[in-house]
């Protein structure tokens, strides 16, 4: 194999690596009801309902909760409409 083509290979393994390793927390509040909190991560996160009641549970016995992994790129956007709808969530690296 070229030595090109090796190098392009690593260069896009790291950038898919640095991309993938962010995910969102779910903050605990005072203000939203499990209900909310749930509709919301099955709605927004894909989350089945038997997961999105685990991770509402969580958050609220533990504080936060990461509740989903992926590319920056495409958590901004299910972050921000969980930020719109009132609940605290932001995007780390892990």
């Amino acid at each position: 194999m070229p030595k090109e083509l090796i190098k392009e290979q690593e260069k896009t393994l790291t950038l898919d690596t640095i991309l993938e390793n962010h995910s969102i927390v779910l903050f605990n509040d005072d203000v939203n009801t499990f209900n909310h909190v749930i509709n919301s991560l099955v709605k927004y996160c894909k989350h089945s309902a038997v997961q999105a009641e685990q991770c509402a549970h969580i958050v609220h016995y533990n504080g936060k909760c990461q509740v989903k992994k992926g590319n920056i790129f495409k958590l901004k956007p299910i972050c921000s409409a969980l930020l719109d709808k009132g609940l605290s969530a932001e995007i780390i690296k892990y």
